[in-house]
């Protein structure tokens, strides 16, 4: 016995493949992003201690007086850009959300904070670029101490 076979047009045919190949394909690249992009760091804003931390990338707020820190200490808590805050008397220094501008925060911070004697960028990456050292210092870890 002979079974017809039903002919089918060939575009009728390769343009669900395709569109099967493409999603798995898409799918796969979302995937992929996924287990190579590095996990969110943790934010906690409780100031702590400045001692024994090496700062790489941070904004160091400076007061004239240790009250005017402790002042002004609640307010970081809630800032956007701050992922962690050392208290060294009189002054602040503040790590940042991994994509902050550290430049354009420290203008913030400044204008924002008219009795800090100094607001400064520590760019420990930018700094050993101009410099063209011949042996620069480790890169800085995008959790910005090393």
């Amino acid at each position: 016995m002979i079974v017809g076979v039903e002919d089918k047009p060939l575009v009728r045919v390769v343009a669900p493949v395709f569109a099967l190949a493409l999603a798995a394909g898409v799918g796969l690249a979302f995937g992929v992003a996924a287990l190579k992009r590095p996990p969110d760091l943790p934010v906690d804003t409780n100031p702590a201690p400045l001692s024994g931390h090496t700062l790489c990338a941070a904004v160091v707020v400076v007061f004239p007086t240790d009250a005017e820190m402790q002042a002004a200490v609640p307010s970081f808590r809630d800032d956007p850009a701050a992922r962690r805050v050392f208290v060294d008397p009189p002054s602040i220094s503040l790590l940042a959300v991994p994509g902050t501008d550290l430049t354009a925060w420290a203008q913030d911070l400044h204008a924002r904070y008219r009795t800090a004697e100094r607001v400064t960028v520590i760019d420990s990456d930018r700094a050993a670029a101009q410099l063209e050292l011949t042996a620069p210092p480790p890169k800085c870890p995008r959790e910005g101490e090393y």
